[in-house]
């Protein structure tokens, strides 16, 4: 059954054309993926099914007759007196007014005008019969348990459970964003990147949590196990028009690749017999202007109304342009990190206990653990931003540290990208023009303040700023959170060709398998190290029983 229909959908923003004459419908058991590029326009599709964006005269979104829309955009719309648990609570309204009301419901039966007349009292039960029906449809009995479980799962404890909305972080916020959100349990649920700051646990409670979902599901995300873990369909953005896809992530790349072959192969034929019409068309305007035959002339007029008429295929964009990012880095010392009993305390908190870990040039280790398990904590030590309070940090003689921030927090908001760059080098204007062209910069954005940029772009910023850096250790935190899938296949790419050694906080699975050949956690303090990519970790985890990570 149809949700959700778009036909004959343009929108423009200020005068800038979104997408075209889209024609899009969702049904209310499929779980969509919509992938693109960032700025294609996926924000903008949700905000018409919302309604806070409208269409171009002539297009129409039609929903069906009493559909609950539920909405959670990238930065969630909360009270920040509330605590997390009461914005959770109120993610359901109905809960608590059904409550008020069986409440209301149980005075009256104790008021004795009620209950010593019949007919009263036979109306007030059967209106609480209702209300305790439609309560125990909504899941009220026990809602308040199972909001709080809601939060633990996707990674907030219970003492920022407690906290007021204002004093998180905004990664938790959208966390509680969530939680209210599902929790609503609206007919179709629209998630904008809702998987971004959460960690591997979260992560694994949000797919369930999906996968388990009654209703039809819309999910912008650029994590790829994540989409072929949850979706049954993919919906792509790309140059203003919207492609559909049976089947989760990996089966659309497949299927897209063996698309764009055929309508290649097609454009080719066509072109092919375009060029005989036209060479025939050409051939009979000669001879009718050399013999003055009028048959001539309108035997050519005729083949061009035929040819007029022709649907033809638009050349496919087989090679997309992408940034050229190219982590050269060199060979330093063959014993690149070097801790020893590393310890850090915060008040009662002890984030790090003894930690060892040896790194030699040429390592690739994916860093993983829970939000707040003190992962970010290490890589100040190791950068030297933080003293640890026992134990030894030794970097090797030879090493350069390189150091990409997930907050962005290097990149100076008040400069331009044009500033940032030949800050980091010795390098023209000009040179430096060109440089940020490779990393998708218009000369209009090479001049903007890089507060002014968006979070793609800015980690886009920070990759440019790392080449320019010519480090041989990078220590990246979380460097996929705001690029799109191309730009981090990009990434991945280059990690792959990098000569140097590579430490990486992240919790984007897919990109952990294709560029690290070890995994440390970071759990209760201590690390364990497992040889491997993160598949292997994660099997290995299996057979060692229960984990919060999966």
């Amino acid at each position: 059954m149809i949700a959700v229909s778009f036909a004959n959908v343009s929108l423009v923003l200020g005068a800038r054309p979104i997408f075209r004459d889209l024609y899009w419908e969702i049904q209310r058991d499929q779980r969509v993926g919509l992938i693109g590029p960032n700025g294609a326009g996926k924000s903008s599709l949700l905000k018409l099914i919302t309604g806070e964006y409208t269409p171009e005269p002539g297009g129409q979104v039609v929903k069906t007759r009493g559909l609950n829309v539920g909405y959670l955009a990238q930065e969630p719309d909360l009270d920040l007196r509330q605590t997390a648990l009461e914005a959770a609570l109120a993610g359901n309204a109905r809960v608590a007014e059904l409550e008020a009301e069986l409440d209301q419901v149980e005075q009256r039966l104790g008021d004795r005008a009620v209950y010593g007349d019949e007919r009263a009292l036979t109306r007030t039960l059967e209106r609480q019969e209702r209300l305790l029906d439609e309560y125990k449809a909504l899941g009220g009995a026990g809602y308040a348990e199972r909001v709080a479980a809601a939060l633990r799962g996707l990674g907030l404890s219970e003492a920022d459970s407690a906290r007021p909305i204002g004093a998180l972080s905004g990664g938790q916020k959208k966390l509680v964003g969530l939680a209210r959100l599902l929790l609503a349990r609206p007919d179709v649920l629209l998630l904008d990147e809702p998987d971004n700051h959460l960690d591997l646990a979260g992560k694994a409670f949000l797919e369930q949590l999906i996968n388990t979902y009654s209703g039809a599901v819309v999910i912008i995300s650029h994590d790829r196990y994540l989409l072929d873990a949850v979706v049954t369909h993919i919906a792509e953005i790309e140059d203003g028009r919207l492609t559909t896809f049976a089947g989760v992530y990996s089966t659309y790349v497949a299927e897209k690749e063996e698309r764009l072959a055929r309508l290649d192969e097609l454009y080719r034929v066509q072109q092919r017999k375009i060029s005989r019409i036209e060479a025939a068309i050409k051939r009979y305007a000669v001879w009718a202007k050399v013999y003055d035959n009028e048959k001539f002339a309108k035997r050519a007029q005729s083949i061009q109304k035929q040819l007029d008429k022709v649907d033809r295929i638009e050349r496919p964009v087989l090679e997309r342009r992408r940034m050229e990012l190219a982590l050269r880095g060199w060979r330093g010392s063959s014993k690149v990190l070097e801790m020893t009993g590393v310890e850090k305390r915060f008040g009662a908190e002890a984030p790090l206990r003894g930690v060892d870990l040896l790194l030699r040039h040429g390592d690739r280790v994916g860093l993983i653990g829970a939000n707040g398990a003190g992962k970010s904590v290490l890589l100040r030590i190791i950068r030297g931003a933080t003293a640890p309070d026992a134990g030894q940090v030794k970097l090797g003689p030879s090493v350069q540290l390189g150091y990409y921030a997930q907050e962005h927090e290097t990149l100076a908001p008040e400069q331009t990208p044009l500033q940032a760059a030949r800050r980091a080098a010795a390098i023209s204007e000009d040179g430096a023009v060109a440089f940020l062209k490779r990393y998708l910069f218009s000369y209009q954005q090479v001049a903007q303040r890089i507060g002014a940029l968006s979070g793609g772009e800015r980690s886009r910023l920070q990759m440019a700023l790392l080449v320019l850096s010519g480090a041989n250790f990078l220590l990246l935190d979380e460097p996929t959170n705001n690029l799109d899938i191309a730009s981090a296949e990009v990434l991945e790419d280059s990690l792959a060709d990098f000569e140097g050694t590579v430490l990486v906080i992240s919790h984007d699975r897919y990109f952990l398998d294709r560029t690290v050949n070890r995994i440390v956690e970071l759990e209760a303090g201590r690390l364990t190290e497992y040889v491997g990519t993160f598949a292997d970790y994660t099997e290995k985890k299996a057979q060692a029983g229960p984990s919060r990570a999966p």
